[in-house]
């Protein structure tokens, strides 16, 4: 497969096929993604076209139809907008490896285990990396009486399916009335549940660009919680770029969100998503390999500060899938 390089005036001589859709309960946020990516693509005088993957549940013979739109859509890259099931868990990489397809985002590995908030913990546990306590509930399995995790997580509770991003399926409850509605919720969209302790602190989040670390955004939900109303309804969230934290604070954030994507073995970009607690400890929830790209999703608000703008994002991701790091 050739690898990728500048034409005379600069332009990326392949053709790029940007992913998106898919069967995930982020669909309609991949789409989002995808377009904005593929237009910033063509402003740029690229050859990129939409690939998009239908909503249709991953059955038997749904692997086999990827194959073929990808054969038949003859390009020499691809660049992944997909979000959740299928996109972030390795799925789609798995397959773009057995074509020998270059493609942009981390490798199998590193999106399988970075999707699994579980496993990833673990890993994040063994750095030293300060994560939330939480218990593990699966499907079918023995659910404690709810004043037990009370007790011990503390009030209120954060559940949540262990594998979903964009807060899909999570609940913040502080009454054990509201707990097996939530727990229920969870399960439509995972066979296993968190049941954690919620962290009170500032929420922000590191976006990573070439292994390096943006200027950090401290979100701030006017009502409530970061939830996926806030998250995608304009004018629900305030977001501030730099968070207005303490110099060395922020550096420490940083140097937190660096350690979590090299942890994961993450390849190029992510964005590590964090509550840093009331004592000034940065608390790691969760790290996304493939987050929001469009010109409003916080990852390209960071490279934004950082004087990176949309189009020059898009451009350095796509030049990434020469890149050597990550698993």
């Amino acid at each position: 497969m050739p690898r990728f390089g500048l034409g005379q005036k600069g332009v990326m001589r392949k053709r790029v096929g940007v992913l998106m859709g898919g069967p995930s309960c982020e669909r309609d946020i991949s789409l989002k993604s995808g377009c904005a990516v593929l237009q910033a693509l063509l402003n740029r005088g690229l050859e990129a076209v939409a690939v998009e993957l239908p909503t249709a549940p991953l059955m038997n013979g749904y692997k086999e139809m990827v194959i073929d739109r990808l054969h038949s859509s003859d390009l020499d890259a691809v660049f992944i907008t997909l979000h959740g099931e299928f996109g972030e868990d390795g799925g789609i990489q798995e397959i773009l490896e057995g074509m020998g397809m270059p493609y942009t985002g981390s490798r199998v590995y590193a999106s399988r285990l970075s999707m699994d908030k579980i496993g990833s913990r673990e890993i994040f546990r063994s750095k030293d990396i300060a994560t939330p306590r939480h218990r593990t509930v699966v499907r079918g399995g023995i659910l404690a009486p709810a004043q037990g995790y009370f007790e011990e997580l503390g009030s209120p509770l954060v559940i949540k399916p262990s594998d979903r991003g964009s807060s899909i399926g999570l609940s913040i409850i502080d009454s054990e009335r509201n707990f097996y509605t939530a727990v229920h919720l969870a399960f439509k969209y995972s066979d296993r549940v968190m049941i954690e302790e919620y962290i009170k602190g500032c929420e922000i989040t590191v976006g990573i660009l070439g292994d390096k670390a943006l200027p950090i955004v401290e979100i701030v939900p006017k009502k409530g919680f970061f939830d996926f109303k806030a998250k995608y309804e304009k004018g629900l969230t305030e977001y501030i770029i730099p968070a207005g934290i303490d110099r060395e604070i922020h550096k420490l954030c940083h140097d937190v969100a660096l350690l979590s994507h090299k942890a994961l073995g993450v390849r190029f970009f992510s964005r590590v998503d964090m509550i840093l607690s009331e004592k000034d400890v940065p608390v790691v929830l969760e790290l996304n390999t493939i987050p929001g790209l469009t010109e409003t999703s916080l990852l390209p608000k960071a490279a934004l500060a950082a004087g990176i703008g949309f189009e020059d994002l898009v451009l350095k991701i796509l030049g990434s899938v020469n890149h050597k790091g990550g698993a």
